[in-house]
């Protein structure tokens, strides 16, 4: 049992307050997930740069691989500092040797890459892992957080949600899924990494081998419906909005509430229920094996 919430704003009239509603959304989905939690922002980009979200064990860690990655790259980076993680924005041509020289260093490791997006993700209670990130004061258009109780692998910060696989793409995940381990092998194959043992970060990585085969993101998870066997609900981040998937089934809980400010999902109503005119939302159950999703223009 997981809880899922994410926000996508239609229009600029709430994105100052986007972390301050996603916090309040995460928080109630405390008792579905108590043992870790995590969320990505899409904020303003930095023009061609890439953000690169990096976690490491206390602040001197983060500023000794920061300052090894900027003396390596020969250029000064200022990261913005949030806890355990620090963002730190490179050019876009330089992201692969960063990747490298990251990979390098003990102690840290990369949780998300994108133009837009930032992702964090601690062990503990929702309600403090937002606390320690600041999530209340970031802004932006959209995002999603899980909160998670760990039924199948150890409680870790790289077991928690969300996962990345792909720039500026990420995936939440309520369920089991019974292939992973066939479909690991097979993306590894695919030349695709893993860094946990968890199913959904198997999931997150289907989604970016079937859209790197030329597939729009409607289109892999359509294809997911055929090829991941379990039961699933999925909140997947990207750079331009958000989109959900249940499966054929959908054994687990899932509401949507629409204004004409924002899309919001939540595992529970109760989720929903900080929002600003809700009451006025047309609050519904996504219909199991439909994709929804929305866009930024």
């Amino acid at each position: 049992m997981c809880g899922i919430v994410g926000l996508f704003l239609k229009g600029p009239q709430l994105q100052d307050q986007l972390g301050s509603l996603l916090s309040g959304m995460l928080g109630v989905m405390s008792d579905r997930g108590p043992d870790s939690a995590g969320f990505a922002v899409y904020s303003a980009g930095e023009g061609d740069g890439i953000k690169l979200t990096i976690r490491g064990t206390d602040a001197a860690e983060l500023a000794a691989a920061v300052d090894a990655l900027g003396a390596a790259l020969g250029t000064s980076i200022a990261p913005v500092l949030h806890d355990t993680h620090a963002v730190v924005t490179v050019a876009a041509d330089q992201e692969a040797e960063a990747r490298k020289i990251l990979g390098a260093q003990k102690g840290v490791s990369l949780v998300g890459a994108g133009q837009r997006m930032e992702l964090y993700k601690e062990v503990g209670l929702p309600v403090a892992v937002a606390e320690r990130f600041d999530l209340a004061g970031m802004t932006g258009t959209h995002g999603i957080g899980h909160t998670r109780m760990a039924t199948e692998s150890a409680v870790t910060t790289k077991g928690a949600h969300p996962f990345s696989t792909g720039s500026d793409q990420c995936l939440v995940h309520n369920g089991s899924l019974s292939n992973h381990a066939s479909l690991r092998r097979m993306l590894q194959r695919e030349g695709l990494s893993f860094a946990t043992d968890n199913d959904s970060e198997v999931a997150a990585g289907y989604l970016t081998w079937k859209m790197r085969e030329g597939a729009s993101l409607r289109e892999a998870l359509e294809a997911g419906l055929d090829e991941l066997d379990g039961f699933y609900t999925f909140v997947v981040g990207t750079e331009k909005g958000f989109a959900v998937l249940r499966d054929p089934i959908s054994c687990k809980p899932a509401v949507m509430a629409e204004t004409d400010d924002y899309v919001a999902f939540g595992s529970e109503y109760r989720a929903l229920a900080c929002l600003p005119g809700i009451d006025q939302a047309r609050v519904f159950e996504p219909e199991p094996a439909i994709v929804y999703a929305w866009e930024r223009s």
